[in-house]
């Protein structure tokens, strides 16, 4: 009877351990195919196209794209995917003589409909990805089409990136069209690496812009959301691949801006940014701020540049976030108790390493990560993306509104981090003084309930930022008003003005543009 009971209750528990795998697994599975939850976006007048010959070589006719959101659904006259500057120009003169609007489009991670408008041609950017490295002038000439992956791996091991995103999966092109920033406080943004770009007009022209050249157009371009031109090219300056020592630290919220504001001082340190907690016990109350300082080259070699590795096991570590506060606050606690020791340090020494030296790596390692954890197999379920620049001054009293927003909306935040950004001088600034970026992932049911709460969690959230005299990132979703977007961005008028004098009849347009242009023009 005992070895009977001992059998039972071993097969019970090998059913309970199987059903845990099974239910577990969709957790960690690969994406089958690109995500696609439907179509929110704001509905547009349609535009009967007129026929014009000759026709470009189609990509894709007709038929519908989407963006990383994967909720912006939207039917397109068609998608061309240019290889030469000349297929650029015929796809321009093709859309002018058909009445038909153009939109530059890179891997599509903006959330609002930026890469696409609807019954337009989308210009798919990637195979324009030409990467040529100038080491004699520090620089590389990239293609708009480029990727941040790509370039790393052709610079790599003896230079770097200066500026970029944070990671490397986006193009050159999409990057300037927001003006992106990064790891690297002292480089700033994207803007202040350029040396210069290589931009097709509307009317089939291409200029050389730069702070020099074409200064007025530069500054437009940058951050412009492709509604100026098509990035053609970019010379982009490069930096040496240093060598850093890794490191990081646990402080209270309430020490944060302190402790940042030694770090910004400090020019031995080359790269930083910070994590937030989402556990719901000490939520934005602790903060891990990571660390790269210049070390001691002499007698070290850097490793090739690897992929990110255990991505089945972080996408699962990602999902379960998304379960509840205890997966919630196990989350936290493995990235302050484990994950550093499972850092790879991609430096070696002449000599054998002890136990007890820092991890070493090159300038390109922290950046090159493609995140391919974060896609995933769920179904009714996406990811959302918020950034928000908070004077430096003001980054606690936000945060403290933050938290209890984020509790009082019960939004599921899932990541939440803080870099550092400097004034930023283009047109449609999101810096007009330094400030604090705090960049947060949601994660959003798309049910019927779902875009709604987001909507008003973004609402709140924008007029938070506003009330300390910040401004949010335009490249999300396009849950705010006309009055918030100009009382956030001021020049927006300005802007939808130069707009209109470099592309009188339209032709660059997005889901963005015919949202707010109307309301604000």
């Amino acid at each position: 009877m005992r070895r009977k009971k001992l059998l039972i209750g071993a097969s019970v528990i090998a059913l309970a351990a199987a059903g845990v795998a099974v239910a577990l697994a969709p957790l960690a599975a690969e994406p089958e195919r690109e995500k696609d939850c439907g179509d929110v976006l704001p509905p547009l007048p349609g535009e009967a196209a007129r026929p014009a010959k000759p026709e470009p070589a189609w990509a894709q006719k007709g038929g519908s794209v989407n963006d990383a959101s994967c909720l912006s659904r939207t039917p397109v006259a068609g998608i061309v995917s240019p290889h030469s500057e000349k297929e650029v120009a015929d796809t321009l003169a093709y859309a002018r003589a058909a009445g038909l609007t153009v939109s530059p489009a890179g891997v599509r991670h903006s959330m609002g409909g930026h890469a696409f408008r609807r019954g337009g041609i989308m210009l798919d950017m990637r195979h324009m990805n030409r990467i040529e490295l100038n080491p004699e002038s520090s620089t590389v000439t990239v293609g708009g089409g480029a990727t941040w992956h790509d370039i790393q791996k052709a610079i790599h091991p003896r230079f770097a990136v200066k500026a970029m995103q944070s990671t490397d999966i986006f193009t050159v092109g999409g990057s300037i069209s927001v003006n992106a920033h990064g790891m690297d406080h002292q480089a700033g943004a994207l803007m202040g690496s350029i040396r210069s770009l290589r931009v097709m007009l509307a009317d089939g022209r291409a200029l050389t812009v730069s702070p020099e050249e074409n200064a007025d157009l530069f500054h437009l371009i940058v951050g412009g959301y492709g509604l100026f031109g098509v990035i053609l090219s970019a010379e982009l300056q490069v930096v040496p691949n240093d060598i850093y020592e890794s490191g990081r630290e646990l402080v209270a919220m309430k020490d944060l801006p302190a402790r940042l504001a030694k770090i910004i001082a400090d020019p031995n340190v080359g790269l930083m940014y910070t994590h937030l907690s989402t556990a719901p016990g000490s939520l934005l109350d602790e903060a891990l701020i990571y660390t790269y300082r210049h070390t001691n080259e002499a007698g070290m070699t850097r490793a090739p540049l690897g992929e990110v590795g255990s991505v089945k096991m972080r996408r699962l570590t990602v999902n379960l976030a998304k379960k509840g506060p205890v997966f919630q606050s196990l989350k936290w606690w493995s990235e302050k108790n484990l994950e550093h020791r499972f850092e790879t340090c991609t430096v070696t020494r002449a000599q054998a390493m002890h136990d007890a030296e820092a991890c070493l790596v090159s300038r390109n390692d922290p950046m090159h990560d493609s995140v391919p954890y974060l896609r995933n197999h769920l179904k009714n379920d996406t990811d959302i993306l918020h950034e928000y620049f908070i004077p430096r001054d003001r980054l606690i009293p936000f945060v403290n509104g933050l938290r209890e927003i984020v509790r009082g909306q019960d939004a599921n935040l899932l990541n939440a981090s803080v870099r550092v950004v400097g004034k930023e001088d283009n047109f449609l600034t999101y810096a007009p003084q330094p400030a604090y970026s705090v960049v947060l992932y949601f994660n959003q049911r798309t049910d019927a309930d779902g875009n709604p709460r987001m909507q008003r969690l973004t609402s709140a959230l924008i007029d938070l930022a506003k009330a300390q005299g910040g401004r949010f990132f335009l490249p999300y979703q396009l849950h705010y008003t006309p009055e918030q977007l100009e009382a956030s961005y001021p020049q927006i008028r300005g802007f939808f003005a130069e707009k209109r004098k470099w592309d009188p009849a339209g032709m660059f347009r997005n889901t963005w543009y015919e949202r707010y242009a109307p309301a604000l023009g």
